[in-house]
């Protein structure tokens, strides 16, 4: 047992620069100094530790760190057993099983006895597995889109965001294997976890407020019903009558995607001087 807790994160890259805003938004205050691998939190008893992103879930699981922020799909593929506390709201991706746009792989079955190129090795065999498929894999670590056009693969299981790089290599998804996103991960028999669940109280205050906007606005008070029906708030909206009696203002939380279309429904109800509020931590 180490005396201080101790949060992984990525090194570089920009799922880096994420962890770091996040960690410092939940009052982690930290200074890495030149290319150390370890930061003292201010005023508190944990440490940082930066590590390479694939490194993170495997390091985790051998109790080298307490906690760790990573992709979802990097502890899929790492096959280790970790308790995922909390989901960041960012880095959102898709596995998918892409194969030529002209051919007769039509199903997962078809896969077998082809060849896949990936980058998750340990997911992709899960998957053709629960399709009754064996396929040779070959393991990449770099780009994987190109292979089927190099003669490498048959098909490719690879991260999808908008399929514009399938399209200009003539792929098309056969299947989509799962959706991931940037996880907070915890090793099970850490000796801090009192620690543990304060920060990941801290975090989830900060992702929630990232999901959520203050909408405050004035309406009639004969529309106030139907104004609440469409800012019911968490618990409720915060109502108060005006010095004119013939008003009311509400104040809510609603979810950040949803703020304009939200603010146009008001405006069509008769609302006026509605204001969109930032929240930058909250405690729900």
């Amino acid at each position: 047992m180490t005396e201080n807790l101790r949060i992984g994160i990525p090194s570089k890259g920009r799922l880096a620069d994420l962890a770091k805003q996040l960690l410092k938004e939940a009052g982690l205050r930290f200074r890495r100094q030149d290319r150390s691998l370890f930061a003292r939190v201010r005023d508190m008893p944990i440490d940082v530790t930066f590590l390479r992103t694939d490194d993170i879930s495997v390091l985790c699981a051998e109790g080298a760190i307490d906690l760790g922020i990573t992709g979802g799909d990097l502890v899929a593929e790492s096959g280790v057993e970790l308790t995922t506390r909390l989901s960041l709201g960012v880095g959102n991706c898709r596995l998918a099983v892409c194969v030529p746009e002209k051919g007769n792989i039509e199903k997962p079955a078809d896969l077998d006895g082809k060849r896949v190129a990936t980058s998750f090795p340990h997911v992709t065999q899960e998957y053709l597995a629960g399709h009754g498929a064996t396929a040779h894999t070959v393991e990449l670590t770099g780009s994987v889109e190109v292979m089927i056009a190099l003669g490498v693969a048959d098909a490719i299981v690879d991260l999808v965001e908008t399929g514009s790089t399938l399209a200009a290599n003539r792929l098309r998804i056969l299947d989509e294997i799962g959706s991931y996103e940037t996880v907070l991960v915890q090793n099970p028999n850490t000796q801090h976890a009192e620690l543990a669940d304060r920060i990941v109280r801290r975090l989830e205050g900060v992702v929630i407020a990232r999901a959520y906007s203050l909408l405050e606005y004035n309406v009639p008070s004969g529309k106030l019903t139907e104004a609440e029906k469409i800012t019911p708030g968490f618990n409720s909206p915060t109502v108060n009558r005006l010095e004119d009696k013939n008003w009311h203002s509400v104040r809510a939380m609603v979810r950040r995607g949803e703020v304009i279309d939200i603010m146009e429904r008001l405006e069509t109800l008769g609302a006026t001087a509605i204001l969109e509020t930032a929240i930058a931590n909250c405690r729900l």
